[in-house]
């Protein structure tokens, strides 16, 4: 019976309801939807399809510390749900207990008295009844950290999904832009071989050898710059996956068609179910709504029981003798009257962190939206951007065969050459920076609309020597 009355007891912490979606009900119209796919029912072994990205991402998955750190305040929560769930119950131990003991004359009996104490008893300790809820409600609340811990853990391995995905894209832009120059500087090379050659002869002027090794300086100069930020970028990307990985420069060039799928947008609404810093948020937001029911709980008055069974006597032989049963039962009853308002200031504390629970979960929804406006719309505009780029390098490519055309037939100075030359090798480097970043977006995208990681929790397992004690899952 008692058990039934302590499940039939009422909490005390206001009802939940979701705050209303600050932000509007479809994206901006600059950042139309495209794709039928949804990033939550996309893997990311099925989104990013490139092989080596994929190891990659593995290999983070398996070796980030960071993520470690994260799986492991996962298991703390755990535990720390586990101990407030136990609260909800009576604590049962056994003991036994011998005592030796000299009482001097006048105290017991007339004559001092030399006795010996055997007990072996059931204890329960303490048990609280919780009529208004205030055990229950912490309990709430350390079940909502421990899903917000999870939903946290699983926003740190989708950041580093897309973290791994878009540091690849970067250092194969990087590949790409360097194989560029090398070849820029290989045709330098061979022209200022023939300019020098020209000028022993006197065909030219000694200024068209120095415009000629200047352009050959500039594109080894790019050289070394772009070597210095690939090994930046490998150093990032090693950090990330957190083990030595095969970082060599790939053979071909960035395919924008076959390395990230298509995605569809969906609404806004969406992102409450699918982003997990999100759902982590709203999770906090009930566990700061419980920790009211917990603190209102405290104005009342507290019940507990404290009890014992068990046996004993003053020879061992007869700890089990008729007439040895030995219990007791102290209920007690405890009613705040005058705490120098600690409990009015617990209870407003609370009402302030769940008001601020609601402006941070707010904050993040506007954010997410955001973060997805912006995707969008950066897909669209970079997708012209490409197309503008690859039509100005035609017409660069162009004008410098025209431009070294007209020099060879003196109707030119070199000059022209050299601002041609320079300006194709500045359209061939913002063609490629420019085609990244449109596959970035496609990755900040996957991020944005809350990507499937499911399947990523199997690298989260501890591995067995790192978890000494085999722990069993909580019921």
């Amino acid at each position: 019976m008692l058990a039934l009355t302590m499940g039939g007891c009422a909490s005390l912490a206001p009802h939940y309801e979701r705050p209303h979606l600050p932000v509007p009900e479809a994206y901006p119209a600059d950042a139309p939807p495209a794709g039928p796919a949804s990033a939550a029912q996309t893997d990311w072994r099925d989104y990013f399809a490139d092989a080596r990205l994929q190891a990659l991402i593995q290999q983070a998955l398996d070796h980030n510390r960071d993520l470690r750190i994260a799986a492991q305040r996962v298991e703390e929560a755990r535990a720390t749900y586990g101990i407030q769930r136990a609260d909800q119950f009576p604590t049962i131990s056994t003991g036994a207990t011998y005592a030796r003991f000299r009482a001097p004359g006048g105290l017991l009996t007339g004559a001092p008295l030399v006795a010996s104490l055997y007990d072996i008893g059931l204890t329960q300790s303490s048990w609280e009844l919780d009529f208004w809820g205030r055990v229950r409600s912490l309990k709430d609340a350390a079940l909502e950290d421990f899903l917000a811990s999870d939903a946290s853990r699983r926003a740190m391995t989708l950041s580093l999904i897309t973290q791994v995905a878009d540091s690849y894209l970067t250092l194969r832009e990087l590949d790409e832009r360097i194989a560029l120059t090398r070849e820029t500087i290989s045709s330098r090379t061979e022209s200022l071989r023939i300019f020098r050659r020209r000028y022993q002869v006197g065909a030219i002027s000694k200024l068209d050898l120095t415009q000629s090794e200047i352009l050959l300086q500039q594109a080894e100069t790019l050289g070394a710059q772009l070597q210095q930020s690939r090994a930046s970028a490998a150093h990032a990307l090693d950090l990330l996956v957190g083990a030595p990985a095969d970082l060599q420069p790939a053979p071909e060039s960035l395919d924008d068609a076959s390395m990230l799928r298509e995605l569809g947008a969906g609404l806004p609404a969406d992102l409450l179910e699918n982003r997990p810093d999100i759902v982590a948020a709203e999770h906090q937001l009930r566990a700061a709504n419980a920790n009211i029911g917990a603190a209102r709980a405290a104005f009342f008055p507290r019940i507990t029981l404290t009890s014992s069974l068990g046996t004993g006597s003053t020879e061992l032989h007869s700890l089990f003798a008729s007439g040895s049963l030995a219990w007791d039962f102290m209920p007690s009853i405890s009613l705040p009257i005058f705490d120098g308002g600690r409990n009015r200031n617990n209870l407003e504390l609370a009402q302030a962190r769940s008001t601020e629970a609601v402006a941070q979960y707010e904050k993040t929804i506007q954010s997410a939206f955001r973060d997805v406006a912006d995707a969008l719309s950066d897909r669209q505009w970079l997708t012209d951007q490409v197309q503008t780029e690859r039509d100005t390098l035609a017409a660069q490519t162009e004008r410098a065969r025209l431009a070294r055309l007209r020099y060879d037939n003196g109707a030119t100075p070199f000059l022209e050459v050299l601002d041609a030359q320079r300006d194709l090798l500045n359209a061939q480097q913002q063609l490629v920076q420019t085609r990244r970043a449109l596959l970035s977006s496609r990755v900040a995208l996957y991020s944005a609309l809350g990507g499937d990681v499911s399947h990523a929790a199997e690298a989260l397992t501890p591995r067995s020597d790192e978890r000494p004690v085999k722990q069993d899952p909580l019921p």
